[in-house]
């Protein structure tokens, strides 16, 4: 529909509605000056999967919190842009990185094989994290250096938790903040919100949906 920014407005009036604005305020988490070794760039911007659980993209984040940053890492399936893992702490150390991975692994079960790209950020390349990927049969990719788009998928999720969530509230505790960022994930994006890549059906929904198909055909 086309329509103009003034009937959007007075629409927006006549429903009691206002506009959620993203803030300009950004901090890196993204340590690439040190001397690990780097893995290619396997999917080059080919954020497409047409099968579950064969290409996954982490990345990390932050939450401004009354008591401090609260650091949020993410594991997100190509394939239905499903959070399958996640987790929250008050620094950036590996074990933030690894115990998303776990609960991705877990939960998932995938089979070896899987692609899992990041960036080029010393947690994702440290021993440590490199040596879960080697025991679950993960192939690593990273991004290109400095380029948020090799990581596009990552970055379009934070986005929108920051839009819909984060900017908008105040969080006094990181326990608080922890809560609304479980509640987001595992309750509304994941179960309810439409996401076009999956013809506007969540991610769960799509999944579900295309698993039928599969059955039936």
């Amino acid at each position: 529909m086309i329509v103009s920014r003034r009937k959007i407005q007075s629409v927006l009036n006549y429903l009691n509605l206002k506009v959620k604005m993203k803030r300009r305020f950004k901090i890196s988490t993204t340590n690439s000056k040190h001397n690990l070794p780097i893995a290619p760039n396997r999917i080059n911007r080919d954020f497409y999967s047409s099968t579950s659980d064969k290409v996954y993209v982490g990345d990390i984040t932050y939450i401004s919190t009354k008591q401090g940053w609260l650091y949020l890492a993410t594991v997100i399936d190509v394939y239905s842009r499903k959070v399958v893992g996640w987790s929250m702490d008050d620094s950036m150390r590996t074990s933030l990185v690894n115990d998303a991975l776990l609960m991705a692994i877990k939960r998932r079960n995938p089979n070896k094989g899987l692609i899992y790209h990041t960036d080029r950020g010393s947690q994702y390349a440290s021993y440590e994290h490199r040596d879960l990927l080697k025991s679950n049969g993960i192939v690593q990719s990273m991004s290109r250096k400095g380029d948020c788009w090799d990581n596009a998928v990552a970055e379009s999720f934070f986005h929108s938790l920051k839009t819909e969530l984060t900017y908008h509230e105040t969080f006094y505790t990181k326990t608080q903040a922890n809560e609304k960022i479980f509640e987001y994930i595992e309750i509304f994006y994941n179960r309810q919100r439409l996401h076009s890549t999956n013809n506007y059906m969540s991610p769960s929904d799509y999944e579900e949906k295309m698993l039928q198909l599969e059955m039936v055909s």
